[in-house]
């Protein structure tokens, strides 16, 4: 059972910052792959940036040098910490796990080349989502 529960978004003006954090509730979050997902109005989910194992990282073309990723697998929880935030980046925003590596890889993939859809259905879980909310 995996259970993902996001805090942290909320509504900020342009050029501000959030950090966003998950709880993970799963067997052994270090063996997982975790990810930040989001998803804006009418349009599909899509990958932001990933995290395998041992620390490396992954993000979006469009979120790279102001998104960080982490992740404390004491605390099992996962970070995004979101600086410069742009109106373009308002979202609902989900944390995502795979405990699948050969999927985790695609998704790394998949984001390096800029298929940010793709990355996204690599997940198998997800939770609930927070929101995110930039202004102009």
């Amino acid at each position: 059972q995996v259970q993902l529960v996001e805090s942290g978004g909320g509504s900020v003006q342009a050029g501000g910052s959030l950090r966003l954090s998950c709880a993970a509730s799963v067997s052994t979050f270090s063996n997982y792959c975790m990810g930040w997902l989001r998803q804006a109005p009418g349009k599909e989910r899509e990958g932001v940036a990933i995290v395998d194992s041992d620390g490396s990282t992954r993000y979006a073309n469009s979120v790279k040098g102001r998104f960080t990723i982490s992740r404390d697998n004491a605390k099992n929880i996962l970070y995004l910490q979101m600086n410069s935030l742009k109106p373009e980046d308002t979202a609902m925003y989900y944390c995502a796990a795979e405990e699948r590596w050969d999927r985790c890889i695609t998704a790394i993939q998949a984001l390096g080349v800029g298929s940010v859809l793709l990355a996204a259905k690599d997940f198998g879980y997800w939770g609930q989502g927070t929101q995110v909310t930039v202004s102009s």
